[in-house]
């Protein structure tokens, strides 16, 4: 069975369109539609309903995307164990993250290993850390530097890289903005803008303000920190934010009793073998948090 041929099937499988798959892995459309017929031709039997530009899977698809993606998985898993004897640190490096991660904790990071290790061919890819966490446990991404899950993951190793305070903020003219020792419950009769429902930040600000709080009003919502900053700055509504992103134009809210603070990290597949590469991510990681940590310090 053709190792491509089941790469452009879970691709198309997943993006429901095989244009979207086509662009996905670099082929066009005419090679996508090839390779899912050389594949159906082989097993006998159609993989998805073809109804105009959308495919959806049909029960033999249904059944042969998790063995699929656990074929490669293998294959995968297997030619790291061979690579990796050689020692060498080198070859292709997956990793999904965010882009406030990628905005604000990886570049000195970056920096400090594309210079230690050159061979290595970096495929850095930004995404919702949730989407990031799931690209990691369908074997899509070798690494995802994240926010963290609340409730780790059954199938993936995490491991907090640097702890990422948040605080409530306003802008400077918003009615909260004026206030002191504001309660949770005073936050939930303004209008507040956040990331979107299902997102670890959400989550943890929910979590920790539902008991007293209730339901929050909600008015907008998009994953993109620095769009909810310049709505925030503007008097749209309040949000959470990281401490790190402070600035004149936004008022820390003083919410006695309410400490939030997120964990950013690392996460890989607990039944995958690391590459070299992925393990020298990881040291340089551990490093630049150590640094980190250690520059913070030297200021209190």
């Amino acid at each position: 069975m053709d190792t491509a041929n089941l790469k452009t099937f879970i691709a198309a499988a997943e993006l429901a369109s095989f244009s979207l798959a086509a662009e996905r892995l670099y082929l066009t459309q005419p090679a996508v539609s090839k390779r899912i017929s050389a594949l159906e031709a082989e097993l006998g039997t159609r993989l998805f309903d073809r109804i105009g530009r959308r495919v959806s899977l049909t029960e033999a698809g249904r059944m042969l995307l998790p063995r699929a993606r656990d074929i490669l998985a293998e294959i995968d898993d297997s030619l790291r164990q061979i690579a990796n004897l050689s020692g060498e640190v080198g070859g292709h490096l997956s990793i999904g993250t965010s882009h406030h991660i990628g905005l604000h904790r990886l570049p000195p990071v970056l920096r400090a290993y594309t210079r230690a290790w050159p061979k290595v061919e970096l495929d850095l890819r930004f995404m919702d850390s949730e989407a990031a966490c799931h690209a990691v446990q369908t074997g899509q991404l070798e690494l995802g530097i994240v926010t963290l899950p609340l409730t780790p993951l059954a199938d993936l190793d995490s491991e907090c890289i640097w702890a990422d305070p948040l605080r409530i903020v306003a802008g400077r003219e918003h009615p909260l903005a004026g206030q002191r020792h504001i309660r949770p419950a005073q936050l939930a009769t303004h209008a507040a803008i956040l990331p979107a429902h299902g997102t670890y930040t959400r989550a943890l600000l929910e979590r920790a303000i539902a008991s007293e709080a209730g339901s929050l009003q909600v008015s907008m919502t998009t994953n993109y920190l620095e769009t909810i900053k310049m709505l925030v700055s503007v008097g749209l509504g309040w949000s959470v934010l990281p401490q790190t992103m402070l600035s004149d134009d936004l008022q820390a809210l003083d919410v006695p009793g309410l400490p939030l603070v997120r964990q950013l990290g690392v996460v890989h597949h607990r039944q995958r073998t690391l590459s070299n590469a992925a393990r020298t991510m990881l040291q340089q990681l551990r490093a630049g948090s150590d640094k980190g940590a250690t520059a913070q310090e030297s200021l209190l």
